[in-house]
Parts: structure tokens; sequence; C-alpha cells
């Protein structure tokens, strides 16, 4: 099967990678961090989310961030707005692209959002519309899609989520296994399902990579054609709901599996690498991305030698 030509990558290192560290980060690391992957070349970096700081204190200077941040020309900078009073905060900001997110089980739903599906319809509709007036570019993300069906159910699953999504104004649906359970087959039984109901260009794919099997189920993924993954930078982040989950897939893993398969994602591996390495120090933990530990163990034997 012929690959995508062409692949965007979502870094989310700086908002779904650091909203549950127990550290505080400041304002200023947050700012460097997602100056330095745009200097790496990501296009797509999702800064931050306004949401309500008694929640996810970590987001309690969204606004500051967003005002701080140097906006490359070339570089998009979504936020996550779960609500009219996040999208409004993040309108009053200057954000032009924003997130809202659901779910595609009533479990999780509830759980993630404390809501049920058709209740975060009626709770999405008036944003997307007011994101639409705006000229603002609205995409929605769907946590847990690989665990709400077995397998076997994947074909008979229909959630209204997907499809509403797009007819209210959305331009891409995020499908997540946020806890990290998802296998090659069941992702590729995942895309098949939804792309019955929505256009395969519009889907994009967010994988953990609780069991190692995150770059196996992207791989799958451009197998089925989707040409659109979030990742985090030294795989940071986790799944508050899902006792156990890792940190998504980290976008070095993911550079490296492109580059691979002969898909320029136009990003500078090692200067994403020594991004892992800064973020990882400021928060006192080692890169969880694979990659850039071999990367890192190569230049050490290289200096060893040279020494």
């Amino acid at each position: 099967m012929t690959l995508p030509s062409k692949v965007r990558i979502v870094e989310v290192g700086p908002r779904d990678g650091l909203q549950n560290e127990a550290m505080p980060v400041s304002t200023k690391v947050k700012v460097e961090l997602i100056r330095r992957l745009g200097a790496a070349g990501l296009k797509t970096i999702e800064a931050t989310s306004f949401v309500s700081p008694k929640w996810v204190p970590q987001m309690a200077d969204s606004a500051q961030v967003f005002a701080a941040i140097e906006k490359l020309p070339d570089v998009t900078y979504p936020v996550l707005t779960p609500n009219m009073k996040g999208f409004e905060a993040a309108l009053a900001a200057g954000a032009k692209e924003v997130a809202i997110f659901g779910a595609a089980s009533e479990a999780f739903s509830r759980k993630n959002i404390n809501c049920s599906i058709a209740e975060s319809l009626e709770r999405f509709g008036p944003i997307v519309e007011a994101a639409r007036a705006a000229d603002i570019r609205c995409a929605a993300t769907f946590p847990a899609c690989s665990a709400a069906p077995t397998k076997a159910r994947w074909h008979r699953w229909r959630s209204p989520m997907w499809p509403r999504s797009l007819e209210m104004g959305c331009h891409e649906i995020s499908l997540g296994d946020t806890i990290g359970t998802g296998t090659p087959e069941k992702t590729r039984a995942m895309i098949e399902a939804v792309a019955r109901r929505v256009p395969l260009k519009k889907i994009a794919g967010h994988y953990h990579d609780t069991y190692g099997m995150a770059a196996a189920n992207i791989y799958a993924s451009l197998q089925m054609g989707i040409g659109i993954f979030d990742s985090s930078v030294a795989g940071l982040g986790g799944c508050p709901y899902a006792a156990g989950a890792s940190g998504n897939v980290a976008t070095e893993d993911v550079v490296w599996l492109l580059t691979g398969l002969g898909i320029d994602a136009g990003i500078d591996l090692d200067a994403l690498v020594d991004t892992g390495v800064w973020i990882s120090a400021q928060i006192k933990r080692e890169p969880a991305s694979r990659v850039a530990r071999a990367i890192l163990a190569r230049r050490a034997m290289n200096a060893a030698g040279s020494a």
C-alpha cells in the first residue's frame, strides 16, 4: 500500500505533555520549550490549554504563555478549549486555532468531561459556531477510542461524535489511544470503521506508548492513509483517567520511523533530541524516547572515542 508522501506532526508536549506534571513548570520554561520546538522544525505546536486552574493547575498561566510566544509565520499554535469560557479566553489571547475534546464512549465521557456524549455535543456546538464566526480553525479530539469497543465490535460501533463534529464545522478529528492498549490490527480496524463515516484525510492519530505499540500503530495508520499524528517531545505526558498509562509517543521516535520510511517530516532530529534532553532536565526526569536514548548513547561513545 502506498504511504502518504507528507506527514504533519502535531507536537503536544507543551500542553498534553506537561499538564499532568506534579512539579510546577514556569511560564519561562514553557515558552522556551515552544521556541525550541519551532526551531527544530515543528510546524504545529499545541501551546497550552485554557482550562480551569482548579482542575489543571499546570495550565494556570495559559494566557501568559500564549502572549509570550514568538509566533513564527509558518507555525500554528493550537490551544485546547474544553468549554465556552475557555474558548473566550483563547480568543482574547489571540489564538487562531483551537481544539475541543469529547469521548467515543459514554463511560470515558463521564470520567473525562463529566457529561454524556449527547451533552458534550450540545456543549461543542456553540464553541464551534463561535470559532467559525471568528475565523478560527477548530479540531476535535477523542481520547480512549481504541479501548471503547472490543476489536470484533468496531465495524458495528457507531459513535455520533465523529460525523457530528465535522458537520458542526471542525476541520479534523483526532482518534486517541490515550491508555495505550491499541495494536496494529485493532488500529487498522478502528480507522477503517471511522473512515466509513468521515473522510480519511480529516482523521488524525494520537497514540500513547504504554505497551510499546505506538510506533507500530502509527505505521499501521500510515498504511491506511493517515497523514496526521500527535506526538510529544521526550514522550512527555499521560492520561490522568487511565491507571498506568504512560506518555504520548515520543516525537523523536515518530521522526525516526518516518525517516526510515522515506517520509520527510521537515524536522531536525538532533535539535529535537536536544530539546527533549533540555525539557526532561527541567522537570528532573530522563527522556522516554528510545530513539533519543540511542542517539545520546552514540554521541557519548563517539565523544569517548575521540577523547
